[in-house]
């Protein structure tokens, strides 16, 4: 990606009229409760190359995938990025054992043909970092899109941030150390509007499930062509539903997908996966109907 710097970097913005409507979208603010800050406990880490991450990345790079097959520039944004790059070998992911029952035993049933773009962003990630590195999700994103495209990344998480500044300091993505609910209304619409959003919350705070289909509806309001993917996770007490209850009542002509596999481990919470996509590009809905065949023979 060496040499594509200037070409991804996207105009400044003045963010500062976007206040008012940050405002409105923020889901943690309930009446006679004081404004707390966002959580950063989460780290991603423990869990990179899970079957939920292969799950939101084979979607999300088969979503780029059909974008970038036009001669036309497109803009990438991502709310909650984290570090972008992961290391499988590292002790966070040994601790778990997630990506072992995840990408790893995916690679060893060849779910994926060579030239699926999934595929291919892990290759390219791997020939420049090692065999057992794994790409977030702005890496994927790095790997498929083209010099004339924008990447515009958020993440809070000092460390994180840190590290993901670090793991994308060639690629030209502008990076903002900010709240990622406040800067996906701040950054819409983006310039060119062609393009798509990834959220993608670590839910550990029950207002994450309450904001998202109001902050939705305040990013597809302002960037009515967007692609505004959603990630959440399946989780046996069933904290979702009601938040994806709502997400299909105001969207119903979105991609509604999810995936269900066994608990990580004894006591894990997270059954499943959910991608929820308003303005779906043409032909994602086979391959989520693809991906439903192969989650249900595991």
């Amino acid at each position: 990606m060496e040499g594509r710097c200037l070409a991804r970097f996207a105009r400044p913005r003045d963010i500062s009229l976007e206040k008012k409507s940050i405002a409105l979208a923020r889901g943690d603010r309930q009446e006679g409760r004081k404004e707390t800050e966002p959580m950063l406990s989460y780290q991603h880490a423990y869990h990179a190359g899970n079957l939920a991450d292969v799950h939101k990345h084979a979607l999300l790079a088969s979503a780029l995938d059909y974008l970038t097959r036009k001669d036309k520039p497109l803009s990438y944004l991502e709310t909650h990025a984290g570090r972008g790059l992961y290391a499988l070998d590292g002790a966070e992911a040994a601790k778990t054992g997630e990506a072992a029952a995840g990408i790893a035993r995916v690679e060893g049933l060849g779910w994926f043909a060579a030239d699926h773009p999934y595929i291919r962003a892990l290759a390219a990630v791997r020939a420049q970092h090692g065999a057992q590195a794994y790409p977030g999700s702005p890496l994927v994103a790095q790997a498929l899109l083209r010099p004339m495209d924008t990447i515009q990344l958020c993440e809070l998480h000092p460390q994180e941030f840190s590290a993901l500044r670090s793991a994308t300091r060639r690629s030209g993505a502008v990076l903002h150390k900010a709240d990622g609910r406040e800067m996906a209304l701040a950054l819409t619409p983006p310039t060119p509007r062609r393009g798509m959003m990834l959220i993608d919350p670590s839910f550990e705070e029950k207002a994450d499930y309450t904001a998202m289909p109001k902050l939705i509806g305040h990013i597809a309001k302002k960037w009515n062509v967007g692609i505004i993917a959603l990630w959440y996770p399946m989780l046996a007490s069933g904290a979702q539903e009601a938040m994806v209850r709502a997400l299909r009542r105001d969207f119903p002509e979105a991609l509604s997908h999810e995936v269900r596999f066994p608990p990580a481990r004894e006591g894990h919470g997270m059954i499943g996966s959910g991608m929820f996509i308003v303005n779906p590009p043409w032909g994602l809905a086979g391959e989520a109907e693809r991906l439903s065949e192969l989650f249900a023979s595991l």
